[in-house]
C-alpha cells in the first residue's frame, strides 16, 4: 500500500514538472498542446476508493492550474475524468480479471488500452478546452485543439506505456 502511494507521488511530481516545464511550451500548429498529465488518472487499479482517486485527481489538477495559469480549469476536468475513470475501465476490462486490476498496455491488451486511453483522453479535452475557450465562437479552433491535444497525448502516453512495461 505505501510502495503504490510513493509510486504514485512521484508520477504526480514528475508529470507535473513536465507539464509545467516543457508541454506547456508546446503548441504545435497553434492548437495541439500535450497534456500528458492525465495519464496518472488512467492507471489507478480497479479497487482504488473514489474517493482517493478523486482527491489525486483534483490535487493533480490544481497543481497544474498553478503552474499554467488556468484558473481551475485543469483541476475541474481532471477531477471529472477522475469520476468516471472506474466507469471507463469497467467497459474495457476482461470480465474475469481480478480486484487488482491495473490498466496497461500489457495487461489489457494494444487495442482495448487504446481505446481507453482514447476515450478518456478525449472527454478530458473535451472538458478542458470547452472551460477555457467558454464559448463557442470559434469553434472549428476549438474542434483543432481538441482533436490535435488528443492525438499528441494520446501517442505520448502509448510511448511511456511502452517504455515502461520493457
Amino acid at each position: 500500500m505505501t510502495i503504490d502511494i510513493l509510486k504514485r507521488s512521484l508520477t504526480f511530481i514528475v508529470l507535473c514538472l513536465a507539464q509545467a516545464l516543457v508541454f506547456n511550451h508546446i503548441h504545435l500548429f497553434d492548437c495541439a498542446t500535450p497534456l500528458l498529465y492525465v495519464y496518472l488518472v488512467m492507471l489507478f487499479r480497479r479497487n482504488t476508493s473514489r474517493w482517493s482517486i478523486l482527491l489525486w485527481s483534483f490535487f493533480l489538477g490544481l497543481s497544474v492550474d498553478m503552474f499554467a495559469n488556468t484558473p481551475g480549469v485543469a483541476a475541474a476536468s481532471l477531477t471529472f475524468i477522475g469520476l468516471i475513470q472506474p466507469y471507463i475501465l469497467d467497459l474495457f476490462m476482461l470480465q474475469d480479471s481480478d480486484d487488482d486490476f491495473e490498466p496497461g498496455l500489457k495487461s489489457m491488451g494494444g487495442d482495448r488500452f487504446f481505446y481507453y486511453v482514447l476515450i478518456l483522453d478525449l472527454l478530458y479535452n473535451i472538458v478542458f478546452f470547452t472551460l477555457e475557450t467558454f464559448n463557442f465562437f470559434n469553434w472549428i479552433q476549438w474542434l483543432e485543439c481538441i482533436g490535435g491535444s488528443t492525438i499528441i497525448t494520446v501517442i505520448l502516453i502509448l510511448v511511456i506505456e511502452n517504455l515502461r512495461k520493457k
